[in-house]
């Protein structure tokens, strides 16, 4: 696994829940990929896992990545909590469902194929990454927002 790609991730809400999006660029030998999309009815968290899981979905190969995110709840998720939740099948320390299990499994899975470090940087703190995959994060919700109607004259 020679390979590395950067990759940087976000995901965007208008309400929480409400219309979402997901962003993320990935970086390789002087050459980047924009992937974006989202969902009329969803949370923030799930946009952001969503991201981590499309970019590495992407990769065509096992690669070494640096996955750059924002979201505390995703990388702590999936570099602490994630081993306690498998342990207690799936269920929190107060025994109660974890929530979005089925995308933390998805990334649990999609992390089997790479050698991956999570790295969180500060949102909106003019980190270049960051920026531009909030961007394709807003870009992704835009088809899912409610559209204004203009008034009558």
């Amino acid at each position: 696994m020679a390979d590395t790609v950067i990759i940087h991730t976000d995901g965007a809400c208008s309400g929480n829940p409400g219309p979402g999006g997901w962003g993320a660029l990935l970086e390789f030998n002087g050459k980047t990929k924009a992937l974006k999309g989202g969902e009329a009815e969803t949370t923030n968290n799930r946009m952001e896992l969503t991201a981590a899981i499309e970019a590495l979905s992407a990769l065509k190969r096992p690669c070494k990545v640096e996955l750059h995110t924002d979201s505390s709840y995703v990388k702590d998720g999936i570099t602490k909590w994630i081993h306690g939740w498998k342990r207690n099948g799936w269920k929190t320390a107060q025994k109660k469902p974890v929530k979005n299990a089925e995308l933390w499994q998805a990334l649990d899975e999609a992390l089997k194929r790479h050698d991956v470090s999570f790295h969180w940087v500060k949102g909106h703190a003019g980190h270049d990454g960051n920026e531009r995959a909030d961007e394709l994060a807003n870009e992704g919700m835009e088809p899912f927002k409610p559209r204004k109607r203009k008034a009558a004259s």
